[in-house]
């Protein structure tokens, strides 16, 4: 069975050509990252997910986690791989520095997770939850939270989790009946969360549960929320460790993520579970929200990984089965099924849509490290706001194309790929939660719609189709007429997207219900739209590789791949927007 290979040239093309990475690190004056030391983190990265992690993926998938005596046992090869996770400091590429973190960009951080979720995604859902639990805290805890427990999670030691979640509410967070009780300065949590990942598992020694509760006489709805921190164990200054009020009730059976425990949770059936207010009262959901903003970037980073892996099965599948005969009449015999035209373009529809992620997923992390880089600035908040603007669409995009893609690679496969044996079914199978995580698509396109679209007076859309139209006009110049092409059908994208935005935003105001039964197509839309953005510009730095050295594979590949992309999947974009104007009548009308 061929092993996972990180796409390394690709990632690095994304940051030297699409980022100017050289360019962005010496403009925050940071002297301690280089293009050359991020090269080497992320082949030592591909390193390890090939060696440690791909190679117990399906292993995990197989034998799947157990719940004894209130304890939840990973597989034994998942410890065995944590613990030389945490060792090799594999944790630490987030977080600051005076904690132990490297502070890697997050442009960066995006790559190395992506090939963590490629090489088992169950094993880094833990990583992708304790990274937004850093982050939270680093943003919202004080000073002695950060002392007490950034260093931990930082290295790994402990893991963090989201506990937002009831069995009553699902994603309505405004009915959440969790309680804190405050007495003699401390709170005491009660109540049921679900859907919890990795909220229990035997790798790391102590769980950070950051947890939606509300405080007695809070206000209604989502006003009233606070945030806490309630540890799985209290460890004293002789090491010693004492459990808190935490349960596991279950854990769920799911139709992927055998290996990624996902738990109910009870809080406090005894005198309560203890933890600590983040923050300040009745704020909770804002804190909440840096950590699933954080979280919804990461599995847009997963729809990515998922499909990556999927593609680089069917491909070595297509080199290696031989079935028909070809359509060349210079050719005999049975051939390899990559011969055959429609294979072709299924591997060919993996790659472009896998390359258009790749691109929008790195550069949508580059826009918040520029924020964080200079937060005050009107450069810094522009970039902010195109962040906020991209994030639901990262979200929502490559998690519905994930389904597509990992579809494909079964479909490569044919009837092999539906038996467990060839492995592409599980990649189908872990992939179908992606859209429904962190918010599901249709809440990520209403929130593109209802927030996104109005951000900074409706003007926030308008500088991401700036940058588009800049993009376009860059490929006109180009001496080449295929890239010419494609940049006019960029150009024409932009003009439907800025007429169907306008139309949005007065339908919206004038009958909400209207203009929301567009928002999916339109955050589609917008996505592959995008998408074609990131493969313009991929074609045009492409063509300034060939000028200076017309023998580079890799160049007359990805233009290639992005002239696939933008013939395919603009035309396309631009159709969706009848879609979006003429959906409401049908669904108002459907009983």
């Amino acid at each position: 069975m061929e092993k996972y290979e990180a796409p390394i040239e690709d990632m690095n093309f994304v940051l030297t050509q699409l980022l100017n990475f050289e360019s962005y690190l010496k403009s925050v004056n940071n002297n301690q990252i280089t293009t050359d030391s991020v090269k080497m983190i992320i082949e030592e990265a591909s390193k390890f997910a090939t060696e440690e992690l791909d190679s117990i993926n399906h292993i995990g998938d197989q034998e799947g986690i157990k719940l004894e005596n209130g304890i939840v046992r990973m597989p034994e090869t998942f410890v065995k791989a944590y613990k030389k996770f945490v060792k090799n400091g594999w944790f630490s590429i987030i977080g600051e520095n005076e904690y132990g973190g490297q502070n890697l960009p997050l442009s960066v951080i995006a790559i190395i997770n992506e090939i963590w979720q490629s090489a088992n995604i169950s094993f880094a859902s833990n990583n992708m939850l304790t990274q937004g639990a850093i982050e939270l805290l680093e943003s919202h805890g004080n000073e002695k939270q950060k002392i007490e427990y950034l260093p931990n999670l930082i290295s790994g030691e402990w893991s963090g989790t989201m506990n937002l979640t009831e069995p009553h509410a699902g994603s309505d967070l405004s009915s959440i009946k969790t309680k804190a009780i405050k007495k003699d300065n401390k709170y005491y949590i009660k109540g049921t969360k679900i859907y919890i990942t990795h909220g229990d598992q035997d790798m790391s020694d102590n769980i950070i549960h950051l947890v939606l509760a509300k405080l007695d006489g809070a206000p209604k709805g989502v006003k009233g929320i606070s945030l806490f921190l309630v540890p799985k164990y209290f460890i004293n200054q002789s090491g010693a460790k004492s459990k808190n009020d935490i349960k596991v009730v279950s854990i769920e059976k799911k139709l992927g993520h055998h290996a990624s425990p996902t738990c109910v949770l009870s809080f406090g059936d005894n005198d309560g579970a203890m933890g600590e207010l983040i923050g300040e009262p009745n704020q909770g959901l804002k804190a909440m929200f840096t950590m699933m903003n954080n979280a919804r970037l990461s599995v847009g980073v997963q729809g990515l990984a998922i499909s990556e892996r999927a593609y680089q099965k069917a491909l070595y599948f297509s080199k290696e089965r031989k079935q028909g005969s070809s359509l060349d009449k210079n050719i005999s015999g049975t051939v390899e099924i990559i011969k055959h035209p429609d294979v072709k373009r299924m591997l060919m529809e993996m790659r472009a849509q896998i390359e258009a992620m790749r691109g929008l997923t790195i550069t949508t992390g580059n826009f918040i490290d520029k924020y964080k880089n200079s937060p005050n600035s009107s450069e810094g908040k522009d970039n902010l706001f195109i962040s906020n603007f991209l994030t639901p669409i990262v979200k929502a995009w490559c998690t519905d194309q994930s389904i597509y893609i990992t579809s494909l690679g079964v479909q490569i496969h044919g009837g092999m790929g539906f038996i467990e044996d060839t492995g592409a079914a599980q990649y189908y199978r872990d992939a179908r939660i992606l859209p429904i995580y962190e918010g599901t698509n249709g809440i990520q396109a209403l929130d593109l719609l209802r927030r996104k679209l109005f951000q900074e007076n409706g003007q926030t859309y308008i500088k991401v189709l700036k940058k588009l139209e800049k993009t376009a006009n860059l490929a006109l110049r180009e001496n080449n007429k295929e890239i010419n092409e494609i940049g006019n059908l960029l150009l024409n994208c932009v003009d439907t997207l800025k007429n169907t935005s306008l139309w949005l935003i007065k339908k919206y105001k004038e009958n909400p219900l209207q203009a929301a039964s567009g928002a999916t197509p339109y955050l589609n839309m917008f996505g592959w739209a995008l998408g074609g953005w990131i493969m313009v510009d991929s074609a045009v730095k492409a063509q300034g590789i060939i000028k200076k050295d017309n023998n580079s594979k890799f160049a007359k590949e990805k233009i290639n791949t992005s002239l696939f992309y933008c013939n395919t999947y603009l035309p396309f974009a631009i159709s969706l927007e009848n879609t979006i104007k003429k959906s409401y009548y049908p669904l108002e009308n459907f009983a």
